[in-house]
């Protein structure tokens, strides 16, 4: 798993792949993986965002590295019924990091989620918009700097003025997970990808 982490921070796309291909082979699983590996070098890459050491292509090669794996681990048309229902995911205004919303997309369309992805540097109003449109089960918001919690805090009280009160807020990415749900004023803050998987589970099933 060293090695693996070790390709994708240093962008070697076709090693990073391997890597997994040899670990998937070897029985890990494709959650271990993910939280494991790519969501470590993820962190190491997070604590590396500073003005003294960000490093722009850098992170767009460990970028590319680690959706070259999520691909492998979850190829497009695979467990894609979308039979649990609708999820929305976006990464909000002036945050135009989404390596965490795009490896939170493919477990949650592997796992058998419909994802409506507004992309990076979503306003608000296209949020609502879209969640009252397609009357998905949760948002999931990512964000890596802090600048956008102001934001996320209002998703809530937006969702009520629409009468979407029923929608589940989510929220996740370096800058939000070190917070608590209350003080985001959301419904759950996830640690990974596979945090937020495990609590849209129990809502579907809630909601069955």
């Amino acid at each position: 798993m060293k090695a693996f982490i070790s390709a994708v921070l240093e962008g070697d796309c076709d090693k990073s792949v391997h890597d997994a291909k040899e670990l998937s082979e070897s029985g890990v699983s494709s959650e271990n993986i993910v939280v494991n590996g790519l969501e470590a070098a993820m962190s190491a890459l997070d604590a590396k965002c500073t003005l003294e050491e960000f490093n722009l292509l850098e992170i767009m090669l460990a970028g590319r590295a680690v959706m070259a794996v999520m691909k492998l681990l979850y190829p497009s048309g695979v467990a894609t019924n979308a039979s649990k229902g609708t999820i929305v995911i976006a990464t909000l205004e002036g945050d135009v990091h989404d390596l965490g919303k795009n490896i939170l997309k493919m477990v949650l369309i592997g796992k058998g989620y419909r994802v409506i992805d507004c992309g990076k540097d979503c306003p608000l109003q296209k949020l609502i918009e879209t969640t009252a449109n397609e009357n998905p089960i949760a948002i999931g918001i990512s964000g890596l700097i802090t600048p956008v919690i102001v934001q996320v805090k209002q998703v809530k009280g937006l969702l009520a003025e629409h009468k979407l009160n029923q929608v589940k807020v989510v929220a996740g990415g370096a800058a939000l997970k070190q917070s608590s749900p209350e003080k985001l004023n959301v419904d759950f803050v996830a640690e990974s990808a596979f945090d937020c998987l495990h609590y849209l589970e129990k809502v579907t099933e809630a909601t069955l």
